[in-house]
């Protein structure tokens, strides 16, 4: 269990290369199985490496199993978080959250708010220069959720000193839980209490100016919503949160796994120049371009034919 209190905290946060799942996993399903009892973030935890039981859990949340979060992370995340809440709370949370994505405005607005942010990721790239896909990945989905979320423009100073708060936040969230001064924990608890003020400082900007535009989740939740403060604070931290996080991993894992198969970035190539080359009074994207994009949204048919025809490259190469 190791540790009193850290446990095996710090051991289980290091870092590791995508292609493994970490020495730290490695020894322990080595040595105790696939599902053990560890000590991590301050409680006491099993841990499950086992497919079959993830999937288990993960298709009977609400059910049989309750998602949550240690303490420790919701002492970062807020009470109000999305990610912390259960229950009906959550349900009412979630459904106020996606009442704002509608599919008109997924298919105009969003969409080319994700054309326009990634044409300036790309443009800022230098011919023959080295760039960090994951870095690049994180700046391309903050962006895009600070414009969504609050309408902020990028390179602005004070998107810039958001994003500075917000990467202290988010070292915090995945770090051993000791509130002692000079840790990541403490700093992150530190930057949320500024991340806060400035959303509270944009509340109240809209409120008191009656410019409670609804073109971003700010606007809408204001106007369309019972939440109290504390509750829309914790809402637009959480989904600043969660879409920055899971999107950013995905493209940075998607490029790094990408460079490893020539054939599925070739067929990603010709689908998307056919598209580029069938448009001809306007270069924008539109969602009939999106709706085109079989291979790209990896739709059954294709991973079918795709994983047959990878495993017979595989085979030959196996051959020669």
């Amino acid at each position: 269990m190791g540790w009193p209190f850290v446990g095996e905290t710090i051991d289980y946060l290091k870092p590791y290369p995508a292609h493994t799942i970490g020495k730290y996993m490695e020894h322990h399903i080595s040595k105790y199985g696939k599902i053990f009892k560890s000590h991590l973030f301050g409680e006491a935890t099993v841990v499950s490496a086992d497919a079959g039981l993830n999937r288990l859990i993960l298709q009977n949340e609400g059910k049989l199993f309750e998602c949550s979060y240690p303490r420790s992370i919701g002492g970062i995340l807020g009470k109000w978080s999305m990610l912390v809440l259960v229950g009906d709370m959550h349900r009412d949370m979630r459904s106020i959250s996606l009442n704002f994505l509608t599919n008109s405005r997924l298919k105009t607005q969003l969409l080319r708010q994700v054309e326009s942010h990634t044409a300036l990721v790309l443009s800022s790239w230098a011919h023959g220069s080295v760039v960090c896909a994951q870095d690049e990945a994180k700046k391309f989905t903050f962006n895009l959720m600070a414009e969504h979320i609050m309408s902020l423009e990028p390179g602005e100073a004070e998107t810039e000193r958001l994003k500075k708060e917000y990467i202290t936040f988010m070292k915090g969230v995945v770090s051993a839980p000791l509130n002692l001064p000079g840790t990541a924990y403490w700093k992150a608890l530190r930057s949320r209490s500024t991340i806060l003020k400035f959303i509270d400082s944009k509340m109240e900007e809209r409120i008191k100016t009656g410019s409670q535009n609804e073109q971003d989740l700010l606007g809408w939740v204001l106007n369309n919503s019972n939440l109290s403060k504390d509750q829309i604070l914790d809402l637009v931290l959480s989904l600043l949160f969660a879409g920055h996080e899971t999107s950013s991993v995905a493209i940075a894992l998607a490029i790094y796994f990408l460079q490893t198969c020539p054939t599925a970035v070739q067929k990603l190539r010709e689908e998307h120049l056919e598209i580029s080359m069938a448009k001809k009074e306007t270069r924008e994207l539109n969602w009939d371009d999106y709706k085109k994009m079989e291979f790209t949204q990896c739709k059954s048919g294709y991973k079918r034919d795709f994983e047959v025809g990878k495993r017979g490259s595989i085979s030959s190469q196996k051959g020669h």
